[in-house]
């Protein structure tokens, strides 16, 4: 018997608690369940920085200024897991705000970036290091993928123009530095600097893949030409705005292996790629001086352009890079 009155206090105890519990229980649910608005983090804060070579696996970073910087290539994106961290120039990155990373530029600085699938085009402020991914041109905050229209997505084609130094104290100034920005739609290599592409190189002797390591003489370039003069007025820049910008096409996508003042190292390399798909040899001017640019290509997509870039790294080709023209 005292055994069942105790059963019958514990289970009227039970009846009485387990509402309340209850109520406890959806009170806490509701609580959690109220999204919470983004608290800015603090701006600006760090310091001016370029910074020595830097190797990172396999692959060497050669940071320095460049005001007439114009390139393009693949765009990704970072956010949650860096939030709130500290930069490569001392200052607190920011997923909602619009800031970059960039492997070489100077920091902080002002880059205009613009997605040539969709037209859409942002400044950001570039105050990080990266991305380290082979085969990628800049890192983009969230807020500034979301802008470019390809959050979802991941990775979009991109041109990436320097602008200018960014305010030390946080954002990109009131826009006066960009003020004469021209905004073109792609870099484009014009077709008398294309001779090469065509014709067969017959006055070259055969260098075997084997004395490839790396040719003597080779000459590093700019990936891509100064751009050519466009017929779009100069526009000042709203900070911080979004526009829309005329595109041609999405462009093709290739694997830039190398870009070479001579033409017997550049058939050399061809020769050697050969395996990796079509392989073309285009000519292009930098300050009055030919260079030969060797570019396996074009590609469907950007998987397609990963697996071959890789193929090109492992011939020992470090320093290639996938390019939008």
């Amino acid at each position: 018997m005292p055994v069942r009155t105790s059963q019958r206090v514990r289970g009227a105890v039970f009846a009485l608690l387990a509402p309340v519990a209850f109520a406890l229980l959806l009170a806490g649910c509701g609580t959690a369940s109220k999204p919470s608005s983004p608290v800015p983090l603090k701006t600006g804060g760090g310091y001016y920085k370029v910074g020595n070579p830097y190797q990172i696996a396999g692959i060497w970073y050669y940071p320095r200024e460049d005001d007439k910087y114009d390139a393009t290539g693949i765009a990704s994106w970072y956010g949650p897991q860096f939030h709130g961290k500290q930069t490569a120039n001392g200052e607190i990155f920011d997923q909602n705000a619009m800031t970059a990373a960039h492997p070489t530029l100077p920091m902080p600085t002002i880059a205009r970036v613009t997605n040539l699938e969709n037209g859409r085009s942002v400044i950001v402020r570039v105050n990080d290091r990266g991305p380290f991914a082979a085969g990628r041109e800049i890192d983009m905050s969230k807020r500034a993928a979301e802008e470019l229209g390809f959050m979802t997505k991941g990775t979009a084609k991109v041109r990436v123009q320097y602008l200018g130094r960014a305010p030390l104290e946080g954002g990109i100034g009131d826009g006066r530095g960009v003020a004469e920005t021209f905004i073109a739609p792609k870099v484009e290599t014009q077709p008398d600097e294309r001779r090469a592409t065509a014709a067969p190189v017959t006055s070259v002797a055969a260098v075997s893949a084997s004395q490839l390591a790396p040719p003597a003489g080779a000459v590093s370039a700019p990936a891509q030409p100064e751009p050519a003069a466009t017929t779009m007025e100069p526009v000042r820049d709203d900070p911080g705005a979004t526009r829309q910008v005329p595109v041609a096409g999405t462009g093709n996508l290739y694997v830039q292996a190398g870009s070479f003042q001579n033409l017997q190292n550049a058939e050399a390399v061809r020769q050697q790629l050969a395996g990796l798909g079509p392989v073309e040899i285009q000519t292009t001017t930098v300050d009055g001086t030919p260079f030969y640019r060797v570019r396996v290509g074009p590609l469907s997509d950007v998987s397609a352009a990963d697996t071959s870039l890789q193929g090109v790294m492992q011939r020992g080709h470090n320093g290639a890079r996938i390019i939008v023209d």
